[in-house]
């Protein structure tokens, strides 16, 4: 019934920070619509932006910066993407490490954005 995710919403303290730090760290295209929540784009998703106090209807009950843990997947070696990370001087929480997603085994390293929320990118298995 459900094929895949198309975006999800992370509630945030300054949407120019949060939108900074995915573009330079991760690569990501931020899209900014009038009326429509900032989205920040990549592959065939998105994570649309809502800064406190300037949300959108409807919204998640309680929106509260940095309680958002979520799981990218990544198509470059996570050397690569460890080696991004320590160049734009963000701190590895914990990793490479084992996990099993959703298709099976992968590699995962764990950080955290400018609210605190923890991000996971992950790489799968051969």
């Amino acid at each position: 019934m459900i094929a895949g995710i198309d975006h999800f919403v992370l509630t945030v303290a300054s949407l120019k920070a949060t939108c900074d730090f995915y573009q330079r760290v991760l690569g990501f295209e931020r899209i900014d619509t009038p009326g429509r929540p900032t989205a920040l784009a990549f592959g065939n998703q998105k994570i649309n932006v809502h800064e406190v106090g300037r949300t959108f209807e409807p919204k998640a009950k309680s929106p509260t910066p940095g309680s958002g843990d979520f799981c990218l997947i990544t198509d470059r070696p996570l050397g690569e993407v460890c080696a991004r990370l320590a160049a734009n001087g963000v701190v590895v929480e914990l990793g490479p490490v084992e996990r099993v997603g959703a298709r099976g085994l992968m590699m995962s390293v764990y950080f955290r954005d400018p609210d605190g929320n923890l991000v996971e990118v992950s790489e799968y298995r051969s």
